[in-house]
């Protein structure tokens, strides 16, 4: 079975775009530098082309991935999501049971939209994972490197 890329539209509209510019623009540069690059002389020793043929390896293989995720991505409709749970969407307050201090507010993202220095945390990592489905004033324990980690839903936001 293929993995399902779960995102927000607005996500997916830029993937989208990437795509196009990538397959356009993108394609039609490097085909530019290899034809520049193939100029030069002998193949062989010549280290434009090579540099050229990487650069059109690299951008083959982001093609790839992102037909690949757009193939199988699932929007996920955030105004249908349930207010007092945690989902897709959703901004997210949790307090540290050990130590009583609040975290910085996460939103929890598609894996394709994480960003956790941003505070979008992606459903699939561990830190998300634990959070799904619960409420505000439950307790939900992470595995972590250093040990077992426990916090409590302090308030959930759309």
């Amino acid at each position: 079975m293929n993995k399902e890329y779960r995102m927000s539209e607005a996500r997916f509209q830029e993937l989208q775009e990437e795509l196009n510019y990538l397959k356009t623009t993108r394609s039609d540069e490097v085909a530019e530098m290899i034809k520049v690059a193939r100029g030069f002389g002998d193949l062989s020793e010549n280290s434009e082309y090579d540099e050229a043929k990487n650069e059109q390896g690299k951008l083959y293989s982001r093609i790839a991935e992102l037909e690949e995720i757009l193939q199988h991505v699932v929007i996920v409709d955030e105004s249908n999501a349930p207010s007092n749970q945690v989902t897709i969407g959703c901004k997210v307050i949790v307090t540290d049971k050990k130590t009583g201090k609040d975290l910085p507010p996460y939103k929890i993202v598609g894996s394709q939209e994480a960003d956790p220095m941003h505070g979008a945390i992606s459903e699939e990592s561990p830190f998300g994972k634990a959070l799904l489905g619960s409420k505000e004033g439950a307790e939900v324990s992470v595995d972590a490197p250093k040990g077992t980690l426990i916090y409590i839903v302090k308030k959930i936001e759309r």
